[in-house]
């Protein structure tokens, strides 16, 4: 158990470029399923529209929604996002920071899956094989054919098992001219997608740094700070725990010995210390309260701590004064003498 509690610890500790690792083999993964994907068009004329941009198209939506499933930040984002605005307000460009910095990583997958299915130009010779220019490929001057008749029969380009229409056009001229403009595409979807990277990495120094540094540096401050108030929950829970148990079985104890049930009692020497973490909260309702109170009105982001009621005699208590004391009078009369 200790090694994988030190595998998660530093999956936790390096989860930027764990999620980057994660995403690039998405990314792969899904170029690998789209060869093994056994593509048939149903080369119908109503059906190949829908099919082909369907492959093209809901895949990458669907590894998107994976890439943010995987990012553990999301439940962050929307925590932070949702939550009331209380004593601490909530910064728009941190959002917006958190917001890219996930999508960034989630459209990796996506990307390449759109890339690789451009550059095979199956998905585009399904769906727009009804679109081919007759006229300039193919016999235009057929005779006896209606415009429904024409497009059933552009319909079964892709299947050449089925396909009737050599004296219309050519299989192969069709497909070749259709899987040329698909793989135009790709290269220049690969291109805008190459482009884009370059200007975000070289551009972004260009701009103000010091929002850039603030947003990253506050979207880190919330990540940790959920992980060490979870962390601290954890660790509260064990110890209220351990004092509730060890009272019930004290309690326990005291009814046996008191209807003559002699057993043997046990040191609890560690009751005291699991009873300081407690940090003064030890009933249900107050530590409901407080968690309440955490998500409502999280504190402000102030390093002071905050000044203790001094009718208790706790004001200033720890602390340097502020003027150092009054000399006492015989003090004063020693040092004159002398």
């Amino acid at each position: 158990m200790d090694k994988f509690r030190m595998i998660f610890q530093f999956l936790q500790s390096n989860q930027e470029s764990f999620m980057t690792g994660i995403c690039g083999i998405m990314a792969l993964a899904s170029a690998q399923m789209y060869s093994a994907f056994d593509f048939n068009c149903p080369c119908l004329p109503h059906y190949n529209l829908a099919y082909g941009l369907g492959i093209l198209l809901v895949p990458p939506f669907i590894l998107f929604l994976l890439g943010f499933v995987l990012n553990n930040n999301v439940s962050m984002l929307a925590e932070e996002w949702r939550r009331p605005q209380g004593h601490r307000g909530k910064d728009p460009a941190v959002l917006r920071y958190m917001f890219c910095s996930m999508a960034q990583r989630a459209m990796i997958a996506p990307a390449v899956w759109i890339s690789v299915t451009l550059l095979d130009g199956k998905c585009i010779t399904c769906a727009f094989c009804t679109s081919v220019p007759v006229e300039t490929l193919g016999n235009a001057s057929h005779p006896s054919l209606s415009q429904g008749e024409m497009k059933r029969i552009l319909a079964r380009i892709p299947c050449k098992e089925i396909y009737n229409g050599q004296e219309l056009i050519a299989n192969e001229v069709a497909v070749r001219y259709l899987r040329c403009i698909s793989q135009a595409l790709g290269w220049c979807f690969v291109l805008l997608m190459t482009t884009l990277a370059f200007l975000v990495r070289s551009l972004r120094p260009c701009f103000t740094q010091a929002a850039f540094l603030k947003s990253r540096y506050w979207s880190h401050y919330i990540d940790i700070e959920r992980k060490l108030f979870d962390e601290t929950c954890a660790e509260h829970a064990r110890s209220f725990a351990k004092v509730c148990i060890q009272q019930f079985f004290e309690g326990m104890s005291t009814d046996l010995v008191a209807t003559h049930c002699h057993l043997p009692r046990k040191a609890t020497a560690d009751a005291g210390e699991a009873a300081e973490k407690l940090l003064g909260i030890t009933d249900r309702g107050t530590m409901n309260t407080a968690l309440k109170s955490w998500h409502r009105c999280k504190p402000p982001l102030q390093l002071h701590p905050p000044a203790l009621p001094s009718s208790n005699g706790w004001a200033g208590e720890g602390q340097p004064p502020t003027h150092p004391p009054a000399p006492r009078r015989e003090t004063a009369a020693y040092y004159s003498r002398v």
